[in-house]
């Protein structure tokens, strides 16, 4: 069972990141409709009127969603935000500040061109004109309701009180052990993602399929004090990269071993598996070859890091069967 220790909070920092944006929608009143009657609003209930362009506010979701990505890729979720490791909060730091820029800078822009925007919306509406002005608000509320902040700070436990269950039901115990399952669950989430979107049955594929490894394999380095089983596999994955061809497109073994380690890296159960064989002494190379040879052909070397041999059959567009080791 994967379960972190309190002491990792000594290396780690919580993030908690607030990216709020303006929605510009109202909600319908029975005005907006001529009156019209309606159900009773126990039973159904109006819907919502955009009163500004959401095109011009496409920026600040991109914006918000590219600060999400960035601390998935190099943190874990954790309580309300994320926990990042503490000697890359500097780098962190700095491109949140670049994101945060960016942000008021689109944000400046959109509220300096507000109120002409606001008119061009209208005029593209020009049969629902009044119910859009009736709703408008001014720029001043729209600029309370865009932001973007964060907050960084360090976790530690409630050693003692005066009241012994505020020490024994604190919750933070719980929120830490649970990291290393957050952890792996967000590998397999990705790993998943990567699987459709890179490897399905290709039978070729460029060395940009690389780089989502190579974002995982960062995350992995970075968080590897979450918990034992977390640098192995760092480990698996920096050692089939490296077996890759330095140029031209990748094929055959290298294609299927890519593909096996990504199957392996979507079962968290099955990975924690082939991790533990590295703790043992295996070896990331034992892992990697025990892809390669199936299912069918597996077993423990002579040596502890012992080369087996082998390919794996079957048709490209299923997911390569993990081995049992």
């Amino acid at each position: 069972q994967l379960v972190s220790d309190i002491h990792i909070l000594d290396n780690l920092l919580a993030l908690n990141l607030n990216v709020s944006l303006w929605s510009a929608r109202r909600k319908m009143s029975q005005e907006d409709l001529g009156g019209a009657e309606l159900p009773p609003e126990d039973l159904a209930s109006l819907g919502s009127k955009r009163i500004a362009d959401p095109e011009n506010l496409k920026v600040f979701g991109t914006l918000k969603a590219r600060a999400f990505n960035y601390l998935d890729r190099h943190g874990v979720r954790f309580m309300s935000g994320w926990a990042i490791p503490e000697d890359k909060a500097g780098d962190i730091i700095k491109e949140l500040i670049g994101i945060r820029d960016e942000f008021l800078k689109e944000k400046d822009a959109f509220l300096a061109d507000y109120d002409q925007s606001i008119e061009n919306w209208i005029n593209k509406h020009t049969k629902w004109a009044s119910i859009i002005r009736e709703s408008t608000v001014g720029s001043e509320y729209v600029r309370s309701r865009m932001g973007f902040s964060w907050q960084l700070y360090r976790v530690a436990p409630l050693m003692e009180h005066a009241v012994p269950e505020a020490v024994a039901e604190s919750g933070l115990n719980e929120e830490v052990e649970n990291l290393a399952k957050t952890l792996f669950g967000e590998i397999a989430r990705s790993a998943d993602e990567t699987w459709n979107r890179v490897y399905a049955g290709k039978t070729e594929v460029t060395h940009k399929a690389l780089s989502p490894l190579r974002t995982l394999h960062t995350k992995l380095t970075g968080l590897s004090f979450v918990e034992p089983h977390v640098a192995p596999v760092a480990d698996i994955v920096q050692a089939a990269l490296l077996r890759m061809p330095k140029k031209g497109n990748i094929t055959g073994t290298d294609l299927l071993l890519l593909q096996g380690l990504v199957c392996l890296l979507k079962d968290s159960v099955a990975l924690v598996g082939h991790a533990q064989k590295v703790i043992e002494g295996y070896g990331p190379a034992f892992v990697l070859d025990a892809l390669l040879a199936g299912p069918d052909v597996i077993h423990e070397p002579d040596g502890l890091a012992g080369q087996m041999d082998g390919t794996m059959d079957g048709n490209l567009d299923d997911e390569p069967i993990l081995p049992e080791i």
